[in-house]
């Protein structure tokens, strides 16, 4: 093959006081390009729909991971991080020749890879990572709204918003809220 195979990674949500880490992976098709990609977060949700779509349908290959909220108490955020993009990368069902990883850290895989600080907004397939991690891991806050109506994560996907420290604190943890973050701490050894 004349080109190599680059894959972008990055991943969604880990900043949330609830649910799971997603990452993906993603190795563009140079003869398919999808326009418009961009760091998920400069996107607005229904744009990232559209987009993930394109993304789905045109790359070469694609894959999406998560790590738990127990993976995430147990090991911390950046190592759960790193495990669901390796997961990601591991899913692919092609072998890429480089892996390129948005932020400082890079999981450990037996492939070429570097971190890219930034490289959701410079980088198209890392774009296209952000973009896939980002519509998964909403998809499922919206799915986990419906058995959790009173924390509002179909409103904030689990990030600390006021709405979200308010139902904390009114409702207590549920079992998807990360016991390791200090508000839902807070929450539960409170007196």
């Amino acid at each position: 093959m004349a080109h190599s195979l680059v894959c972008g990674v990055d991943e969604a949500g880990r900043g949330p006081l609830a649910g799971p880490v997603y990452a993906a992976a993603v190795m563009l098709d140079p003869e398919r390009p999808v326009a418009g990609l961009a760091d998920s977060k400069t996107l607005t949700a229904n744009r990232r729909e559209t987009l993930a779509q394109h993304i789905r349908e045109r790359s070469l290959a694609w894959a999406i991971a998560y790590a738990t909220v127990d993976e995430i108490d147990r090991l911390n955020i950046l190592q759960a991080s790193l495990l669901a993009m390796k997961r990601a990368v591991a899913q692919l069902p092609r072998t890429p020749t480089e892996v390129l990883v948005d932020g400082l850290h890079c999981p450990t895989i037996d492939l070429p890879i570097r971190a890219i600080a930034g490289g959701d907004a410079a980088i198209a397939a890392i774009s296209a990572a952000s973009i896939l991690a980002k519509t998964a891991r909403d998809a499922e806050m919206l799915s986990l709204h419906s058995r959790f109506p009173q924390y509002g994560f179909d409103r904030h996907k689990g990030y600390p918003t006021q709405e979200h420290l308010n139902a904390l604190r009114i409702h207590g943890a549920c079992e998807l809220h990360r016991k390791s973050f200090a508000p839902v701490r807070r929450v539960l050894y409170r007196d």
